[in-house]
């Protein structure tokens, strides 16, 4: 059966990922303590302890990222491999270091200026996201055409198809849930992140990121990599543009899990902290199998199917 590496995106976080496995396995230390020498700062005091650093963008996504390089590491040392990759949102750059196509170095200290340039273009309080529940992609995108007369307002993350998250300008955000209730929306629901992602408000960020991206080398991926922009495998040219273009357009998340399916994929490796895309894979398509590793018994879990 084949099988694809799927990586956590920003909001899986939690104090307390990665301990355990941090406890038991020592590539896990290693790869922490790389993020420590890189960073200069204690990547398993962040994790661990308590903390108001570890909701902050820019400490967020370098721990993510060495939370799940760590357990692709583990699962790596016992000879699971994947056919195909992909990431949410953040999760694309760990896909990226899994496949091969760029370090962890180099990706844990880029993601640590994307996560500044991030907050920078969009501080605490100048948009939302709100996720829309069972409306119709297209009556989505209508609605937020037409609120776009008060300001930024489009979808930000194709999660399921029946989960559309939308954002930007707060006004603009506020008109289109009006207008979303008016058609016949009952539930949405506010998230809690820090800005606006995926959106044109993070233009800025997508400027200073393709400025980093130039800096940095990328080989050609070992296995295909889904990118969320086009739920199409990365063309080896197009990985510093489409890197670029991700932070302000929508994620195609379960597009990219009919591109998956389509390329063979009968099963999926969650990969990283919570189980947030394992409940999205439950409502995209319940039959490919999904696995996770996020902890001793995840990972024994995991190991056990492919014996």
């Amino acid at each position: 059966m084949k099988t694809a590496f799927l990586f956590s995106g920003q909001g899986a976080q939690y104090q307390g990922m990665g301990k355990e496995l941090y406890q038991q396995e020592a590539i896990v230390r290693q790869t922490f303590d790389e993020a420590s020498d890189i960073l200069g700062y204690d990547m398993a005091a962040l994790c661990f302890e308590e903390n108001d650093r570890l909701n902050q963008t820019e400490y967020t996504q370098p721990a993510i990222l060495t939370v799940s390089t760590a357990f692709w590491r583990v699962l790596e040392a016992k000879g699971i491999q994947a056919d195909a990759m992909a990431g949410l949102s953040l999760g694309e750059y760990s896909a990226l270091v899994a496949s091969k196509s760029v370090t962890f170095a180099d990706a844990v200290a880029l993601v640590q200026k994307r996560g500044t340039f991030m907050t920078e273009a969009a501080p605490a309080g100048t948009g939302k996201m709100v996720a829309v529940m069972n409306t119709p992609a297209e009556t989505i995108e209508a609605i937020c055409k037409e609120a776009s007369t008060v300001g930024i307002v489009s979808p930000a993350n194709y999660n399921t198809p029946q989960q559309i998250v939308i954002g930007g300008e707060a006004p603009a955000v506020d008109h289109a849930i009006a207008l979303l209730q008016a058609a016949g929306s009952k539930r949405m629901i506010p998230l809690n992140v820090s800005g606006p992602f995926h959106t044109a408000l993070l233009a800025p960020a997508a400027e200073k990121l393709a400025q980093e991206l130039i800096t940095v080398g990328f080989d050609q991926p070992q296995v295909p990599v889904i990118s969320n922009t086009t739920a199409e495998p990365m063309a080896y040219t197009e990985i510093k543009d489409l890197l670029t273009r991700q932070v302000k357009s929508p994620v195609r998340f379960y597009e990219s899990i009919a591109t998956l399916k389509a390329l063979g994929i009968g099963r999926v490796i969650e990969i990283g902290p919570g189980k947030v895309l394992s409940g999205f894979m439950k409502k995209i398509d319940k039959d490919i199998q999904t696995l996770r590793v996020e902890d001793s018994q995840t990972l024994a879990d995991t190991l056990a199917t492919f014996k």
